[in-house]
């Protein structure tokens, strides 16, 4: 056949698609392996890429066959990466990562990243969002969504791109970096030292009602630290550690300060100087906590670096104000 332009054309070569390239495997089964090897799951890979299990599945063996690898170990109660999917895994989703960053270069950033953040809401009222104008002002292209709840969120599921635990970093569902060591003292309202028992060593807590958490290991560590036993104390346990703080505010017994934490507080008179020494254990820290597996996205990256950068001048205030205070 002529096809007017002096060359001639094979009318069979009209039914054959287009090759593909003989490097590079089908898009979409790059997307659902990314999916399924950051989720551990084909039936949430499938939820988030809206496509049913079993087309997940048919991608996957798709790219194995492509590849001549297994990706995956398949177990009667989940799936595991094998190490040669471990690392396919960690090259995808930089290539992912670095096309992401390249396209909202290329629309002037007008996109928005997202980020969520799980985080204890004591954590989150009291001491990140008072800083989040300066975060905003810096990021504008990038979109925050917090959930403060005293649940552990579960990272390997895709719960939340990162979270803020309050703890001895130890938690087996994620890659744990120290923010903060928090400093430990008991603290009252200013009202409930001047009508009652007064707080001039370690041993006067024993003389008040003591406010805690349900996990009262911030006690265990400062009393461990004085030689104290708390056996016979009067106790009140709350769920939230925003709850202790407005039950040390009304006057209603003491509670262990997390001084990190209550700086304005300190500043403006609601609760009085700490009287006491100041604790700090490996045991009680702010930790960020990553996937174990999934790569954090550009967003993610910029909220990280920017909380620690906070994290680190936060602590320093604190230690110049010590400083100046002793």
């Amino acid at each position: 056949m002529y096809d007017g332009l002096g060359s001639n054309i094979d009318p069979k070569s009209w039914c054959h698609p287009v090759r593909s390239s003989s490097t590079l495997p089908p898009l979409q089964a790059l997307r659902a392996f990314e999916a399924v090897a950051r989720l551990l799951s084909f039936r949430r890979a499938g939820e988030e890429l809206l496509i049913s299990q079993s087309a997940v599945s048919h991608h996957i063996g798709e790219l194995e066959k492509n590849l001549g690898r297994k990706l995956f170990i398949r177990k009667p109660r989940g799936i595991e990466l094998t190490l040669e999917g471990e690392r396919y895994f960690e090259t995808v989703q930089r290539a992912f990562g670095i096309i992401a960053s390249g396209t909202l270069d290329l629309r002037g950033r007008t996109a928005k990243g997202r980020v969520r953040v799980s985080l204890l809401p004591s954590f989150a009222a009291n001491w990140l969002v008072p800083r989040l104008g300066r975060f905003a002002e810096a990021h504008p292209e990038i979109d925050l969504v917090f959930d403060p709840t005293l649940r552990l969120a579960d990272l390997a599921a895709g719960d939340a791109d990162i979270a803020i635990r309050y703890g001895d970093g130890l938690w087996e569902d994620g890659k744990s970096h120290l923010l903060m060591t928090e400093r430990l003292t008991p603290i009252a309202s200013p009202a409930l030292l001047r009508r009652g028992p007064k707080l001039t060593e370690p041993k006067d807590v024993l003389n008040h009602t003591l406010l805690m958490t349900l996990r009262h290991y911030e006690w265990d560590v400062w009393t461990e630290a004085n030689g104290l036993d708390l056996t016979g104390a009067r106790k009140i346990q709350l769920s939230d550690y925003n709850i202790v703080l407005q039950a040390v505010l009304d006057g209603q017994g003491i509670a262990i300060g997390r001084m990190l934490l209550i700086g304005d507080r300190l500043r403006n008179g609601a609760l009085a100087p700490p009287p006491l020494n100041i604790v700090t254990s490996p045991r009680v820290g702010h930790w960020l906590v990553k996937p174990k597996r999934a790569r954090l996205m550009p967003a993610t990256t910029t909220f990280v670096n920017w909380l620690t950068e906070e994290a680190a001048m936060a602590v320093s205030a604190l230690e110049k104000a010590e400083a100046a205070a002793g």
